[in-house]
């Protein structure tokens, strides 16, 4: 599936304080995301009697951030296929435009009756892109300088 024109897709973005809890995986740019973009998990779920279970996590670490300190943290769809997409997040500090951290996860959409893959809902897909673009899309958008090759 083509990916939106990276003119009218954005990341999301929250800017949030390094918290003592933030040593698990929160979540919480992803939970705000979907927020936004009117699929509050709980009502989503029902809605399209789905579970978007985790299939593969991966993080890169390039600086610490420490306790306290102020990020922006951006959330974006870099991928949507037939029954998954993947979400990627990039955490910069709030005042540089240098990666702190990067990551993205796949998300397999399955019915909740018998947890088996199935399409993904063309509401939620349609919900989800004016945060779907690829990742140098948004990390240009972000101000982000291009990686060297």
């Amino acid at each position: 599936m083509p990916l939106p024109s990276p003119v009218t897709a954005r990341p999301f973005v929250i800017e949030e304080y390094v918290r003592w809890s933030d040593v698990d995986f929160a979540g919480i740019a992803e939970t705000e995301m979907f927020r936004h973009c009117g699929l509050a998990y709980a009502r989503m779920f029902d809605a399209y009697d789905i579970f978007l279970p985790r299939k593969a996590v991966h993080s890169e670490f390039y600086w610490p951030a420490r306790l306290d300190d102020r990020l922006r943290i951006a959330a974006y769809v870099g991928k949507v296929g037939t029954k998954s997409l993947t979400l990627h997040f990039d955490v910069l500090r709030a005042d540089a435009a240098a990666l702190g951290a990067a990551g993205w996860m796949v998300l397999v959409c399955v019915d909740r009756q018998n947890l088996k893959p199935i399409p993904l809902p063309a509401g939620l897909i349609a919900s989800l892109a004016p945060h779907t673009l690829s990742p140098e899309s948004a990390r240009k958008s972000l101000g982000v300088p291009p990686s060297p090759r």
